[in-house]
């Protein structure tokens, strides 16, 4: 039987996945807010379907879907995924596994101490309160219908389209410094190969942290990404004095260390990129 991945919203994320399946034969389709990308979708090799998170998606587009992806960021009005297609997932036959990528916002604040999935969360802010309402919907819909659902909580994502490189050559990198600031973060590669092997080991109800082995201080990883470049950093600034937007200040409120144990001990994971530093070198080798 033909194995079919949908991804509710092809990010980069998702793209990396479907990137490792379709190598070995999977069909892939997917959505996008944007209908100038259906046809760059196409050309990719997805089925490709417009979903703004209003107007569900034709009928009949998941049938045939054995995996889902959903990376649609939930909004002030919640998950859009559940919203607009519960029924239509929970009704679906033959579904194997369903992945929801979250985020690690959802523990809160920790005074820079370590989190791991038993951790309660506690989100201290509404990005990470609408991520932790849409785990508990995905999770009560795998309850009330036993669809396979698997959540990801994904520390900060960096990999060839976001990183502090590329931030450095186009001059818009900072160096924020607030003392003892930590942030755990993941390569996107790295993602892939954790859903890829929750996917070969199904554990439905399962919750994984996404994270790397060094939660680091900010100011630390543009420093070394300077130095990969052969450039200067620039100058360190305090984060009283720092100008940011509120959200880009609000990722400062949480300050914590995300544990990755089960990724290895349960799906026998091995990080391409352990740490940042490993992660920018291979990047800084393709610019």
């Amino acid at each position: 039987m033909s194995r079919r991945l949908f991804c509710f919203g092809v990010g980069q994320s998702a793209r990396a996945l479907a990137a490792r399946l379709g190598a070995a034969g999977w069909d892939l389709a997917g959505s996008t807010r944007n209908p100038d990308k259906v046809s760059e979708l196409s050309a990719a090799g997805y089925d490709a379907f417009v979903f703004e998170g209003e107007t569900p998606l034709p009928t009949g587009v998941l049938a045939g879907a054995t995996h889902i992806l959903i990376s649609i960021s939930p909004g002030e009005d919640g998950d859009v995924v559940l919203a607009r297609h519960r029924e239509d997932i929970a009704s679906l036959d033959g579904l194997e596994w369903v992945g929801y990528l979250s985020a690690t916002s959802v523990y809160g604040n920790h005074d820079g101490g370590w989190v791991d999935e038993d951790t309660p969360a506690r989100p201290s802010g509404p990005r990470g309160r609408r991520r932790a309402e849409a785990e508990q919907g995905w999770l009560q819909l795998a309850h009330d219908s036993g669809i396979p659902v698997h959540v990801f909580r994904l520390a900060g994502i960096y990999g060839p389209d976001n990183n502090p490189l590329r931030a450095l050559k186009a001059g818009t990198a900072k160096r924020i410094v607030k003392p003892g600031q930590r942030f755990s973060r993941i390569h996107v590669d790295d993602i892939a190969a954790v859903l890829e092997a929750s996917i070969n080991r199904p554990n439905p109800g399962r919750i994984y942290n996404v994270a790397d082995d060094e939660a680091a201080p900010p100011q630390d990883v543009v420093a070394h990404a300077a130095e990969l470049l052969g450039i200067d950093p620039p100058p360190e600034i305090p984060f009283d004095s720092a100008q940011l937007s509120d959200m880009a200040r609000s990722f400062y409120r949480d300050n914590k260390r995300v544990s990755n144990a089960r990724i290895k001990e349960e799906l026998g994971v091995a990080l391409a990129y352990p740490t940042y530093r490993e992660g920018l070198r291979a990047l800084a080798a393709e610019l």
